[in-house]
């Protein structure tokens, strides 16, 4: 269950999140090989970059042990997670077949899963069907089919599936959500969303010399080389191209925030830059999508160029009262703008809340119309920032999330569950379907069940 976050518990987990970033065996609490009854054991299945990064910030969380890794770049992913681990004092396994990790480990709780998104479906449901949680990152999967399966094995099991959309445990996010579009319903009514994420020009990822795998082995799990296997999200059947890479994250908290599904999408997909023969999914994905939720209609604009990081990553929604910007990156961007018509008396009780602040020194006086047809351009309006920081790393409220479910057997509900994570399948998988037809496509509502 979500919490109900006030200002003060903010400042208090921003104060403890602080204390604890040093990345150190005895700041960790890692170095007691015993188990404890609340420790929880888990398999790392996917030890890449992304992998890494989710190994990285469990171990910020107390009580997690790791006990198994699998990777079947084995000579680099494989051989450097579990360097890390071994410092860390965590003892271990290693396997290349997740199979045979199933097989011979009797004593895990659960696993994460950060490999390709193709094997994501057959990861899942075995793990699932192993007897063990899942935490398995975003896209769900690179087709709806196998999104379909995992849900549905999860729902078979009993055993919990959380996807790795973060920012649905984000405190950032989850007080936007409740405290400034719930509670105070600062924006009025919503009627446009925009989005994007832009990155630079980014030369393939390259391999390491004396580290190549087999082709016989690379078949066996899905490449034709090496290349393919270290740039897998450019190739399509592996990944699902910038949409579902970079896209998936947002579009999710469009649904979130208003609180509804998409009616229809249309959408340009194309290759303005790189080599289709490297980058064959598109490297400048521009979509609209069309909601219609409780307050009305409401168009969603969303982005993702790869060759300019302009603006770089945020999400906006724009009431008729004000307008809120938001993004992960806990540096930049989180405020609300309230229109220039809206008084400010009736945002000062929510700032003597303590939900927002009003920024300095960025008043500026009603504009006038000039003689004739030509009119000034309208003035900025009061920028209100928020209070709350983020100051834990991306994934980790995520990860404990998981944690804290499994835990509680129950009492802690998953912020993003199965079926929360295919409905954003749904809405996103479809971009790429609409660039392909090159025209509007609708949604049923029952597209969006499992």
């Amino acid at each position: 269950m979500k919490e109900r976050i006030d200002r003060r518990s903010f400042l208090h987990s921003a104060a403890a999140a602080g204390a604890g970033l040093a990345l150190s065996p005895i700041v960790l609490g890692q170095t007691d090989s015993s188990k404890k009854p609340d420790d929880i054991n888990v398999a790392l299945l996917g030890a890449g970059e992304q992998g890494r990064v989710l190994m990285y910030d469990c171990l910020k969380i107390p009580g997690i042990r790791f006990k198994a890794v699998c990777d079947i770049w084995t000579a680099y992913n494989q051989k450097r997670v579990s360097r890390l681990l071994t410092r860390y004092h965590h003892e271990h396994n290693t396997y290349v077949d997740y199979k045979e990790m199933l097989d011979k480990e009797k004593d895990l709780d659960a696993v994460i899963i950060a490999t390709p998104d193709f094997w994501h479906a057959d990861h899942t449901v075995d793990c699932l069907k192993a007897g063990l949680h899942v935490y398995c990152e975003k896209e769900m999967s690179n087709t709806l089919e196998g999104a379909r399966r995992m849900a549905q094995a999860a729902k078979e099991t009993g055993k919990l599936l959380q996807i790795g959309h973060q920012r649905r445990s984000n405190p950032r996010y989850i007080f936007c959500y409740e405290k400034i579009l719930k509670e105070a319903k600062l924006l009025g009514q919503i009627t446009a969303v925009n989005g994007q994420w832009n990155r630079s020009v980014a030369p393939p990822r390259i391999v390491p010399k004396r580290t190549e795998i087999d082709e016989k082995t690379l078949a066996k799990y899905g490449y034709k080389s090496m290349q393919q296997l270290r740039n897998w999200r450019w190739y399509k059947g592996l990944g699902g191209g910038p949409i579902v890479d970079l896209g998936s994250h947002q579009i999710d908290i469009y649904n979130w925030f208003l609180q509804s599904h998409p009616k229809s999408v249309i959408a340009s997909g194309r290759t303005n830059y790189y080599d289709k023969k490297t980058h064959e999914w598109y490297d400048t994905v521009m979509a609209v999508y069309e909601y219609e939720n409780a307050q009305g209609p409401v168009t969603a604009f969303y982005q993702t160029i790869s060759a300019n990081s302009s603006n770089g990553y945020f999400e906006s929604f724009m009431g008729t009262e004000g307008t809120l910007v938001i993004t992960e990156y806990p540096a930049s961007r989180c405020s609300v703008y309230r229109e220039k018509w809206v008084l400010e008396t009736k945002w000062e009780k929510w700032v003597k809340k303590g939900y927002l602040k009003k920024a300095e020194g960025l008043d500026q006086p009603e504009s006038e119309d000039v003689v004739g047809e030509v009119r000034p351009p309208s003035p900025k309006p009061p920028q209100y920032d928020m209070l709350v920081t983020m100051d834990k790393p991306f994934h980790q409220p995520h990860l404990k999330n998981f944690f804290d479910a499994i835990r509680s057997r129950g009492k802690v509900k998953l912020n993003c569950p199965a079926e929360i994570g295919y409905e954003t399948a749904v809405a996103v998988l479809k971009v790429n379907e609409a660039a392909e037809a090159a025209r509007k496509l609708s949604f049923k509502p029952e597209e969006f069940k499992v």
